[in-house]
């Protein structure tokens, strides 16, 4: 069931009010009697005072009466309830009951006595209003705390309040075992993380290390090949030292 609270009802009075006002001038433009001024602010600010009377305490009382009711439920399906919370919801039942008894009554005195005294006769009407709906506005509350309880006797036949507490603890447990699985992954994901950060370093390493390598190798491989130059340019000068010698000896020979 859906709950009304009094902030609901704040732009509906004000808006009202509003609308009242621009009715009013509009028709004393069209020069239709209407009254005067004072009495349509005073029905106004009636208005606004009945909205806040019969909403504000009454929700709170039926709200409290609620929830006791709740509580007991729960007392007698062995669900723990804490007690001294328990009582301060009935002691705002019944000072919230008292408060709005005594406004509605009061409101209906004070408006009574602003047409008694000639202010306005829009007070009659207003203090009879506010004596109406101070059966009016309980009954109809009455009768969806009623209609909630009903539903609230259907809905624990169907789903009962063991089920619910078990299905709750079910979700707990299951709650708490994805906190720890998540935990573990993130663990998992921060170590492989720093195993993967720790072999890019590696590699890093070895790459700067096989560069190292690979200048050193070029360096020996040249440095071979100019000993290998040098070397075959001396074979060929003692070559040559070797025909020269040949030449003389077949020279000596002949001669």
């Amino acid at each position: 069931m859906s709950r009304p609270y009094s902030y609901q009802y704040v732009g509906f009075g004000f808006g009202s009010g509003f609308l009242a006002l621009v009715a009013f001038f509009i028709l004393q433009w069209l020069q239709i009697p209407v009254g005067n001024l004072v009495d349509w602010l005073i029905g106004i600010a009636s208005f606004w005072w009945l909205l806040a009377v019969v909403t504000i305490p009454w929700n709170i009382y039926f709200e409290a009466v609620e929830t006791q009711d709740e509580a007991k439920i729960s007392r007698k399906k062995g669900i723990p309830v804490d007690l001294p919370q328990l009582n301060y919801v009935a002691e705002v039942a019944r000072w919230s009951l008292v408060g709005a008894i005594a406004l509605h009554i009061l409101s209906a005195l004070g408006l009574y006595c602003l047409a008694a005294w000639g202010i306005s006769a829009v007070g009659y009407v207003s203090a009879f209003a506010v004596l109406l709906l101070t059966v009016l506005r309980p009954a109809i509350r009455g009768y969806q705390f009623l209609a909630f309880k009903l539903i609230n006797i259907r809905q624990q036949i169907q789903y009962p309040r063991e089920d619910i507490v078990e299905l709750r603890m079910r979700v707990d447990t299951l709650e708490a075992t994805t906190k720890a699985l998540a935990k573990t992954l993130e663990d998992a994901a921060k170590k492989q993380t720093e195993e993967l950060t720790g072999m890019r370093q590696n590699m890093a390493t070895l790459r700067a290390k096989l560069e190292e390598l690979a200048a050193v190798n070029q360096t020996e491989h040249q440095r071979l090949a100019r000993e290998a130059t040098g070397a075959i340019a001396q074979l060929s000068e003692d070559s040559q030292v070797l025909n020269h010698v040949r030449e003389i000896i077949r020279f000596w020979k002949d001669a």
